[in-house]
């Protein structure tokens, strides 16, 4: 029972960053329609900012404060100067525009930061040390530095829920996702939208690529790729248009990855269950979730009248 409840808890601590990144997938595609393949990689390059400042002296979760506000401000130009264009032409050139961003910023990351490739020593802004924990009933234990991530992902989704349903910015962010065109003749500022919601998208993904190298005490290139590719899928799972569908689809997700990873060692061959093994399972059930209800768990299901 210790070691069931041991494997839920290390799901969970992984799966909140997965929820973290999908809310800034869940984010942009809530004000625009549009998926961010380059998400992964801006947060990546404002987060080895965050490292700079922090070797220069400043707190490091100062740093990762006056990153996230940096990437604020970079998210809405980039949508001004690139997104913007480019959705003008097709929704196509927008996907190629995205791409085009993570080879960029991923290729300036290792060009601006010497050690990239390799790794950068990362702190945590949570307690780590190795008796930083709850003993739980059956000999599980529960890190403060994985409860503080849960608490970050909780607070934001909280955050994010309160800004799309009580406030006229977020009614003014669905209205554009929906129809542009519509919402545009309705009075919405729809450009201003946009380009808050890239803003905000980039300083979410900049706090989730933080504690994800605080997790792992270190930032590289690859950081982000693998962790980018599973937040999307949780996104997906959870439904692209809710918050609360991409916390609870990266939860499932990490906590779904554990069990398969670890749950059958002690009844079968050990040696053919890995960490590839464990995403396969994990996308086999997604499919089959999508194949059931293809908007997500979570996700809203549009009619149209033909």
């Amino acid at each position: 029972m210790g070691d069931i409840l041991q494997y839920f808890l290390n799901g969970l601590a992984r799966g909140s960053i997965y929820s973290l990144v999908a809310l800034g997938l869940v984010v942009i595609y809530q004000g625009t329609g549009h998926l961010n393949f380059a998400q992964g990689e801006m947060s990546l390059f404002a987060t080895f900012g965050a490292w700079w400042i922090n070797d220069h002296g400043v707190p490091l979760w100062l740093s990762i404060l006056l990153a996230a506000s940096f990437a604020f401000v970079g998210g809405g130009a980039i949508e001004f100067g690139l997104i913007r264009p480019a959705a003008k032409k097709s929704p196509f050139a927008v996907v190629v525009v995205t791409i085009g961003l993570f080879q960029a910023f991923n290729s300036l990351s290792g060009l601006l930061f010497k050690g990239a490739a390799t790794g950068l020593s990362f702190g945590t802004i949570f307690p780590n040390k190795p008796n930083d924990f709850f003993r739980l009933p059956g000999g599980a234990v529960w890190r403060y530095e994985n409860i503080g991530v849960l608490v970050t992902v909780l607070i934001i989704t909280a955050l994010l829920f309160l800004l799309f349903r009580k406030t006229k910015v977020g009614l003014a962010m669905r209205m554009v996702a929906n129809n542009a065109d519509s919402a545009k003749l309705s009075g919405v500022p729809t450009n201003k939208v946009l380009m808050l919601s890239w803003a905000l998208s980039a300083a979410i993904g900049t706090i989730g690529c933080a504690l994800v190298a605080g997790i792992n005490t270190n930032v590289s290139l690859g950081t982000m790729f693998g962790v980018f590719l599973l937040a999307s899928a949780a996104a997906i799972l959870g439904g692209l248009d809710s918050p609360l569908g991409a916390v609870v689809g990266g939860l499932s997700l990490g906590v779904i990855e554990s069990f398969v990873t670890n749950y059958p060692k002690d009844w079968w061959a050990s040696t053919y269950i890995g960490a590839d093994t464990a995403t396969a399972a994990a996308f086999v059930i997604i499919l089959v979730v999508l194949l059931a209800r293809p908007s997500g768990l979570f996700g809203s299901t549009h009619v149209e009248r033909v």
